[in-house]
């Protein structure tokens, strides 16, 4: 007979009994006074406290009847002159109303729930496959889009909750005087899809559609390049690409 197991599985018990609340005062004060030089059976009920709380914080609290505490107070003599005491509550008498049959009937299944939750932590169960994981989305974009010589000309930061792209110029090359900068976005193996003309002294918003943002992989790129005032009039690059940068998750 393995007595250690037995007086570990005992303690056990006695601290789940403990946290759930199924003891006696006697009882109780029992267990408090033996957790002062038991330090394992302290441990106990610290980890039955631990496991229970959680389940505590989901049951929805329940107003009681009125009849409840009417009864209460009757039968602890509080207010024995109070008429409210006795109102609206089930008549006494009978196998339904019998207080001590369902006071040994609570206690057995209190300790019922006891040892099923002993059980429930401390039987051994095989080990669950590892749910995969999966990369949460980027919830910002961002591309420097660089000019030739290395430098960046200006900076783009897309907001994918809101659906919109902010270009801020960083050092812009000179362009020729009554010349647009439009802004491009090329998906790989795609042609260019024109996101509309930026400033270069200034902040532009582009306000970008899904399926605009469907395009957005890590191997998009965004391109600037010089037009006529107004734009491209064919809807692709007409002019000099003068800057362009790849799109990684911020």
């Amino acid at each position: 007979m393995n007595t250690t197991t037995d007086h570990d599985g005992h303690e056990k018990l006695r601290g789940a009994e403990y946290a759930l609340g199924v003891l006696d005062a006697a009882q109780r004060r029992q267990i408090e006074q033996q957790m002062q030089d038991d330090p394992e059976l302290a441990d106990a009920v610290a980890g039955w406290h631990k496991r229970l709380t959680p389940l505590a914080e989901e049951i929805a609290p329940v107003e009681p009847a009125p009849y409840v505490w009417a009864r209460i107070v009757s039968e602890l003599g509080l207010h024995p002159d109070r008429q409210d005491a006795r109102i609206a509550r089930p008549t006494q008498g009978g196998f339904w109303n019998n207080l001590r049959l369902w006071h040994w009937i609570g206690i057995g299944a209190s300790g019922l729930a006891a040892a099923c939750l002993v059980l429930l932590f401390t039987i051994p169960r095989a080990p669950q496959p590892a749910a995969p994981v999966t990369a949460p989305a980027a919830r910002y974009l961002v591309a420097q889009i660089k000019q030739d010589n290395g430098v960046a000309g200006w900076t783009a930061t897309v907001d994918v909750g809101h659906k919109s792209m902010i270009v801020i110029p960083a050092t812009p090359a000179a362009v020729t005087s009554g010349k647009s900068t439009q802004l491009w976005l090329i998906p790989p193996g795609h042609k260019p899809i024109s996101l509309g003309l930026i400033a270069r002294d200034k902040s532009t918003r582009v306000t970008l559609d899904p399926a605009l943002l469907a395009q957005l992989g890590h191997k998009a790129l965004l391109a600037v390049s010089v037009e006529p005032p107004g734009g491209s009039p064919t809807g692709q690059p007409t002019g000099p690409v003068i800057a362009k940068g790849s799109i990684n998750g911020a």
